[in-house]
């Protein structure tokens, strides 16, 4: 089996890139579900942040959760401890499936370790103005909560160095398309 990683930055694109997979017939995992579902049912996660208002109506409630770790990069360390190495087992379990290829999706992919548990890397990109703009849109954040959440994240100056594949996402689908295209082709020729 194929173990490829699809990474990059908060906002970048990543969820695009792996649509246009899933359109063309390849089985796409995301980390983020994953991680959701862990942190739905994690009582680890409820008792190490009991001291902090994470709660509403007796279950984690992300957004809570997100002002606190991303303002506080011990508290961000402590729920990473719990929720990756879970994470890690899921993965685990999806790679002892009897796939030829597969494609993850790893926001956190350098931050985590996991990069070593894949074949080939594909880092999307985009300008940071833009991730910005695309990041205070999609999650109703002001500029300085995007700003925040962002800047907590490896640069994607250093995640270039450290992938196989890059594609850029500043303009339309059908160039990112076209990009993944060319990608497809190397890894199954």
């Amino acid at each position: 089996m194929l173990k490829v990683a699809i990474t990059g930055n908060i906002s970048a694109g990543k969820s695009v890139a792996e649509k246009i997979l899933r359109d063309k017939g390849f089985y796409v995992f995301d980390t983020d579900i994953i991680a959701h579902d862990i942190l739905e049912k994690s009582e680890d996660v409820k008792k190490a942040f009991s001291g902090h208002d994470i709660l509403t109506d007796s279950k984690i409630d992300r957004k809570k959760l997100a002002k606190v770790v991303f303002n506080n990069k011990d508290e961000l360390n402590k729920l990473e401890n719990i929720i990756h190495p879970l994470v890690k087992q899921e993965l685990e379990k999806i790679f002892s499936r009897d796939y030829k290829i597969i494609f993850i999706s790893v926001p956190q992919l350098f931050e985590s370790g996991f990069n070593i548990l894949f074949d080939k890397i594909i880092l999307v990109t985009s300008d940071e103005k833009l991730r910005l703009e695309r990041l205070m849109r999609r999650n109703n954040l002001s500029k300085e909560e995007a700003q925040i959440r962002i800047k907590s994240q490896i640069s994607q100056e250093e995640k270039i160095n450290r992938s196989d594949f890059v594609v850029e996402n500043n303009s339309s689908i059908d160039f990112l398309e076209e990009q993944i295209d060319k990608i497809l082709n190397t890894l199954l020729n």
